[in-house]
């Protein structure tokens, strides 16, 4: 369970492919103008990552080193491949509205890196949690990333759900305040690396806290210590 317990922490927050890693950020800044385009390629991500983790841990022993590399890829397109043809099939507007960068999730360096540093070495039941805690931690700053950009932008928040959850997510819609003209500095690509910058610096700034807040809780105990033995 220890195990488990840090393949969570480092997948959220202390190893998060998109915050630390600083991996996949092509799709991550193209396709977040919206939270609904972010869930969908959050979730073709996440079910990218669990699926070739499972793939590559089951067949890592038959695989020459020498080849593993070419091997992983070819996995990681074959999940890709039925995820396309997944969302082509039952949500085809979402999948026109993310483009190539669904077939671009193969070149994802976070999904490769997961199959080759972790998969590769690790039996199936550990590498599909990794892939999980992975694929989530990305969704997630995908999603944070998509909602800061619509709500500045247009001011609406889950707008166009219908076109991933169904007719029914429309009534999901909110509209927090009204504009007139969308503010394109946080629709368009530069709006994604201001607002990445400003995730990952709350993360530092967090981390940072949590840092000299442990650092005084040791020097009391150590002082405490001192006392006590004198």
């Amino acid at each position: 369970m220890s195990e488990f317990r840090e393949l969570t922490r480092q997948g959220l927050w202390e190893n998060n492919p998109a915050l630390v890693q600083l991996l996949g950020l092509c799709p991550l800044l193209a396709v977040t103008a919206s939270i609904t385009n972010a869930m969908g390629l959050g979730l073709a991500t996440l079910f990218v990552l669990v699926g070739s983790n499972i793939t590559v841990s089951l067949v890592r022993q038959w695989v020459p080193q020498e080849i593993r590399i070419p091997v992983f890829v070819m996995v990681i397109a074959t999940f890709v491949t039925i995820i396309q043809l997944l969302m082509n099939a039952y949500v085809y507007e979402l999948y026109q509205s993310l483009g190539i960068f669904i077939p671009l999730i193969v070149t994802n360096c976070a999904i490769i890196g997961r199959a080759e540093a972790y998969a590769s070495k690790n039996p199936w039941p550990k590498a599909a949690f990794d892939g999980l805690v992975m694929g989530v931690g990305f969704a997630l700053v995908l999603m944070l990333l998509g909602g800061m950009r619509e709500i500045i932008g247009n001011g609406t928040l889950f707008d166009g759900a219908e076109l991933l959850l169904g007719d029914w997510a429309a009534q999901l819609r909110i509209e927090l305040f009204e504009v007139n003209y969308p503010l394109l500095l946080a629709i368009l690509p530069p709006g994604a690396f201001i607002g990445l910058g400003f995730i990952i610096a709350g993360k530092n700034w967090i981390d940072a806290k949590r840092e000299a807040k442990a650092e005084k809780i040791e020097k009391t105990v150590t002082r405490a210590r001192v006392t006590a033995e004198s």
